[in-house]
């Protein structure tokens, strides 16, 4: 990804949040959100995934990480805070690149519903819950 094009997705990244309802934006205070070109290798074989595997990274849009707030209890106190993390290549490439002469309608949906996505996942919702309220 070229500078250009990162700093074009970034700023749609800020207006995505900046249009956010501000009960949802608050929220993003105290969570680290966290924008990458594409997952690391870490993170990669955390999900089990090959790093190599162009066909997943062109998929992975964005991963939670943390404790949701419905399994929360005194014995998470020392679990690392909860990141949400947004990947500007599977976002794009879900959005159908950036040659679309909508792109930039594009891609701000995608990560509309992908920052929704991993903020529902904070609130405990699964793949199904989300997949039914429609950010799958």
């Amino acid at each position: 990804m070229t500078e250009q094009e990162r700093a074009r997705f970034d700023a749609l990244m800020d207006d995505v949040v900046a249009e956010l309802p501000p009960g949802i934006a608050k929220l993003l205070d105290e969570i680290s959100v966290i924008v990458l070109d594409e997952p690391t290798a870490a993170m990669l074989a955390d999900l089990g995934i090959a790093a190599d595997d162009r066909e997943a990274l062109d998929e992975l849009c964005g991963l939670h990480t943390g404790t949701a707030l419905t399994e929360r209890s005194v014995e998470h106190h020392a679990d690392l805070p909860t990141t949400i993390h947004i990947f500007r290549r599977g976002i794009v490439a879900l959005a159908g690149g950036w040659q679309d002469p909508n792109a930039d309608d594009l891609v701000y949906e995608e990560i509309r519903i992908t920052l929704l996505h991993e903020i529902g996942h904070h609130f405990g919702l699964d793949e199904e819950d989300l997949e039914r309220l429609g950010y799958d």
